[in-house]
């Protein structure tokens, strides 16, 4: 089954803990500290797989978490790092951070590869933290959080040329005589609910990539029949093809079709109707025009063709005037630039609020009090004797390779403010 949108959860790796040890043994004096560094945690990285055209797989599986960094041991051994966690997508897939819908990342063109989420720092043991004054350091430094995100995924096709009308004006049956592409063909609305891509070889290297673009409706712009699911996948191409029914075989007035379908367009994205256009008036071989009555090409040519959109009488069945209308779509792509359309990314992941995962918390009370509390802090506070030179060195220490001052800063402190920790209460200054 085709699936071009997924929700999903990633999260990376925490970073392992510093470990605190002390090295203990006979004959060796004044063994010190000797506790070792936590390991990284794993990356959440995203990976262009040629082999894959949907993303169907994520419908299955939903919560992407790489594994953390192992704490560090004591003899200074070093944490294991966490496995980093590849997922793998198919090219043209969008990666959008979920609430508020700005572009992560776009798997596209060069990018084949990018880390999205990294993964938590790991602490340093409490070998670092030995000097002249603290010899014997009874702290090692906890490991960087996870970072954590849902994320909408969007599979965008990457063609060259789309195939854009209302259902059953003959753009699959188009489709399957101009390239490889076999698509689903009958003679009911929406027979086609999933874009379709075939290669058109017009010989001597020249060639494009072509679309089927399931059939719009008016409101398609506003999500009505399916209608962003189907847009969506013109974003990327380089020109449109407008596939009408010039017979007019189920009552349709083919000059209205299009004026519908460039509102809808330009309601999506204006930017859309800025690349070249034509007209592939199919079905020419059913037309029957009364005595007296207007020729349906000779309508669309009056309509379209002084803005610039050439009509091309075609028969998708028989295969009449189809050669014409492909050179002349190669001759609009050598206007235009072949490469891929690559969405800028709009979303920072400096700003994913990882303070929820902070190992304290930082609050201004209603007398401008902050607040910090936290089990570390409460711990060290235990063991610290802040009366003592090198105690009070080691809390400023703690203060600053623990976040505590970057997460003070944030919250707006200002010299002279109060903060308090348990039990004790101190101004702050830089």
């Amino acid at each position: 089954m085709f699936c071009d949108r997924a929700k999903v959860f990633i999260k990376s790796g925490k970073g392992g803990d510093g470990h605190v040890s002390f090295r203990r043994e006979l004959y060796v004096p004044a063994g010190g500290p000797d506790g070792g560094d936590g390991g990284r945690g794993g990356d959440i990285i995203f990976q262009v797989d040629d082999g894959l055209n949907t993303l169907s797989d994520f419908r299955h599986v939903r919560k992407y978490i790489a594994t953390s960094g192992e704490e560090g041991g004591k003899r200074r051994c070093h944490g294991k790092d966490g496995e980093d966690l590849v997922i793998k997508v198919p090219e043209g897939t969008v990666i959008k951070e979920f609430e508020t819908g700005k572009v992560i990342a776009d798997m596209s063109g060069e990018n084949r590869r990018e880390v999205i989420l990294k993964g938590g720092k790991g602490g340093l043991g409490n070998m670092h933290y030995a000097t002249s004054t603290m010899q014997a350091p009874k702290y090692a430094q906890p490991g960087q959080p996870a970072q954590e995100l849902w994320v909408q995924l969007e599979l965008k096709v990457i063609a060259d040329v789309g195939l854009v009308g209302f259902p059953n004006v003959g753009k699959s049956t188009l489709l399957s005589r101009v390239s490889n592409a076999r698509p689903k063909i009958a003679n009911y609305h929406f027979t086609t609910l999933d874009p379709h891509l075939g290669v058109v070889d017009l010989g001597d290297g020249a060639g494009f990539v072509m679309a089927d673009i399931p059939g719009l409706i008016e409101g398609a712009s506003e999500g009505v029949g399916l209608g962003h699911d189907f847009l969506r996948h013109i974003e990327r191409t380089k020109v449109l093809v407008h596939v009408v029914d010039a017979a007019s075989t189920e009552g349709r007035d083919p000059v209205q079709d299009i004026r519908t379908i460039l509102n809808e367009l330009k309601a999506y994205n204006p930017e859309l109707l800025t690349r070249p256009q034509v007209i592939a008036a199919n079905k020419i071989d059913a037309i029957y025009t009364e005595e007296g009555a207007q020729n349906p090409l000779d309508a669309l040519r009056r309509e379209f063709e002084p803005e610039g959109i050439q009509v091309f009488p075609i028969s998708g069945v028989s295969g009449q005037g189809v050669k014409e209308l492909l050179y002349h779509i190669n001759e609009l792509l050598k206007t235009v630039d072949r490469k891929p359309v690559i969405f800028e990314k709009e979303f920072d992941l400096s700003e994913l609020n990882m303070t929820s995962n902070l190992p304290f918390t930082v609050e201004q009370d209603k007398d401008g009090v902050y607040v910090v509390e936290g089990p570390r802090i409460e711990k060290m506070l235990g063991y610290t004797n802040l009366e003592s030179e090198k105690g009070f060195d080691f809390f400023q220490k703690f203060l600053k390779v623990n976040g505590i001052l970057t997460e003070l800063e944030k919250a707006g402190i200002q010299e002279g403010d109060t903060v308090r920790m348990y039990g004790l209460v101190f101004d702050y200054y830089k």
